[in-house]
Parts: C-alpha cells; sequence; structure tokens
C-alpha cells in the first residue's frame, strides 16, 4: 500500500487502543489509517498519550507540530532504525574537515542557485536571472563557508526581487519574517516549514544523521542537515506552489488573518495551501537516470542518497537541478 502524508488540521488527542490509533477531537473519535501513513503534520494543538507515541515510534512515523500561526515547532523523531557508523563517521569527518565540509557547501548553494535561475527562465526573466547567476560565478572563489552563505543570501535576494512580476495577485516587496509583512510572505514562511519537516522525513529513511550539516552551522534543537536540503528544492516546491496558487486565482483576502502586526494564514489558507503543496510533491516527473517517473518527494530522498555516496567516496555529489 502506497503511504502519504497525514495532516491533522484541528485540535484533538491522538489515543491508542489494541493496535489502532484513535483521533479524538470537538468533531469526534476517528481511526488513522496507520498502515498508509509517512509523516503526521500537526497543525493544531495535539496530544499524545504514551501508547500512541510508543506505536507511532514501532511504526517509524514522524511527527512535526505546527503551532496556532503556522510555525513549525519541532518534531517526533523514532529510534532510527536504519543505523550505520560508517555513514556517520563519514558524515561527521566532511563536517570536520574545512575543504570537504566548503565544497559540499559550496555545493548546496550550487544547486540552488540553479533552481532560482531556472524559476527565473521559464519566466523570461533574463536580466534577474543574469543578476542571480552572478553569485554562482563569485561562488567559484570564496574561501568559506561563511561566505558560500553570503553568496547564497545575495541569489535569493535578486530572486525575491523577481516574485512581483510572476505574481498577478498580491504583492511580495521583500522577504519579512517572524510575523510575515504581507500575504506571500506569510506562505513562504508556511511552505519553508513544512518543506523542512518533509527533508527531514526523508533523512529519517536513509542512514544520514540529521543534526550534521555543511552549509548550516550543527546547533543544539535543530536538525540542520535538513535545512541544508530544503536549500535545494525550496525553487521547485515551495516557490512553484506559491505561484500556482497566486496565479490561479486561488487564494483570497480570507485566507489570511492580520495578527502580531503581520500576517498569517487562517484556517482556509492554511488548507488550501497543504492542499497544493502535497499535490506538488505527489507530482511525478520522468528521472532521466533511473528512467522512471519519481515524485518530488522521491527526489528529496534520491538527494539524500546522493549524499551518502559522496561522504562514503562512491561517487561526488551533484545537487538536484530542475531539467525539465
Amino acid at each position: 500500500m502506497r503511504k502519504r502524508n497525514y495532516y491533522i488540521m484541528s485540535d484533538g488527542k491522538l489515543k491508542r487502543h489494541e493496535n489502532t490509533i484513535y483521533f479524538e477531537s470537538s468533531d469526534g473519535k476517528r481511526p488513522l489509517p496507520i498502515n498508509s501513513i509517512y509523516s503526521i503534520y500537526a497543525m493544531g494543538s495535539l496530544t499524545l498519550t504514551s501508547k500512541a507515541i510508543t506505536y507511532l515510534a514501532k511504526e517509524g512515523i514522524c511527527i512535526h507540530f505546527f503551532n496556532y500561526y503556522g510555525y513549525y515547532v519541532g518534531s517526533f523523531y523514532p529510534r532510527e532504525s536504519l543505523v550505520s557508523g560508517n555513514v556517520v563517521v563519514k558524515q561527521v569527518e566532511h563536517y570536520l574537515d574545512s575543504e570537504k565540509r566548503l565544497e559540499l557547501a559550496k555545493l548546496i548553494v550550487e544547486g540552488s542557485i540553479l533552481n532560482m535561475s531556472k524559476i527565473l527562465s521559464y519566466y523570461k526573466l533574463n536580466d534577474l536571472k543574469a543578476n542571480v547567476e552572478e553569485s554562482l560565478q563569485s561562488l567559484a572563489f570564496v574561501k568559506n563557508v561563511n561566505e558560500v552563505m553570503g553568496c547564497e543570501a545575495n541569489a535569493r535576494s535578486n530572486y525575491h526581487s523577481a516574485f512581483d512580476k510572476i505574481l498577478k495577485h498580491f504583492k511580495f516587496v521583500k522577504r519579512s519574517r517572524r510575523p510575515p509583512e504581507n500575504e506571500v510572505n506569510a506562505m513562504l514562511s508556511f511552505g519553508n516549514s513544512l518543506l523542512y519537516s518533509t527533508v527531514l522525513s526523508e533523512i529519517y529513511h536513509t542512514q544520514l544523521n540529521p543534526s550534521i550539516s555543511y552549509l548550516h552551522e550543527p546547533l543544539e534543537r535543530r536538525f540542520s542537515l535538513a535545512l541544508d536540503i530544503a536549500e535545494i528544492f525550496k525553487p521547485s516546491i515551495v516557490d512553484r506552489t506559491i505561484f500556482g496558487l497566486v496565479n490561479k486565482g486561488m487564494m483570497n483576502k480570507e485566507d489570511f488573518n492580520k495578527d502580531m502586526n503581520g500576517v498569517l494564514l487562517s484556517e482556509s489558507g492554511r488548507r488550501k495551501f497543504v492542499k497544493a503543496y502535497e499535490e506538488k510533491l505527489r507530482t511525478k516527473i520522468k528521472h532521466r537516470q533511473l528512467r522512471k517517473n519519481v515524485s518530488y518527494q522521491r527526489l528529496i530522498r534520491l538527494e539524500c542518497y546522493k549524499l551518502i555516496k559522496h561522504i562514503l567516496g562512491i561517487e561526488k555529489y551533484k545537487p538536484f537541478v530542475i531539467w525539465w
């Protein structure tokens, strides 16, 4: 049976009775199809019993929690079942070796910039595309990870300047966070949180340790490798989801709330975004090397596998770049 992400949009409690997990809310009690769930995204206030957590851990199901405002707050990450001491040692080695870490950080940002460029090419914004690709040229000469992040920041700033030329409704103006200053920024923040969670779920199903990263500095209380990999997929998954929702007229003023001196997605807005985001993840494209159709979500897992091959010295990592 094909497993899918499961979104809980309302407040409630997860309880276990024998081998069934039930979600109890003001609307009643319903069983969850555990055998067909890949990951759970909790958008409301969710209470879990210890029995439910134990059962979900046994099934290898990650739970990602978002607060009332749609911000990601954390994940329940079950004990890894795919443990490889060799992979972890090599991961750490590539972080501690400044040259190896710099190489990977550059490759991650290269993928991110090239995907931004592909989006701008699709919309025939060649002048802005040239500005973004200037950062790619600068990337070849940087000497440390901070400078690599500077290249990525410059490229993304130029890339974001194209949003108001792409979007038919709503204004972007500039990137703003916590709180977002307008509707587009609200969607970006929510979408990036969803993508981070999705990447984390994919890492869980590999032998990679999610706390050892190369572009972002590994810190306590965050899975920084998910931040690294998410940078590559933001243009093709999050941004394209936003462009589609806005330009097809699917989002309106009622899908946003003004709060905390900013703008946040309302419940209806989150539901619309989640639906479009999940459809994007399930969209399949013909993979040139594998010669078969794979989903966007599967592409993220394949990116993890490529990283493993690189750190094990099997094959040099080449970041995912849109080819269609």
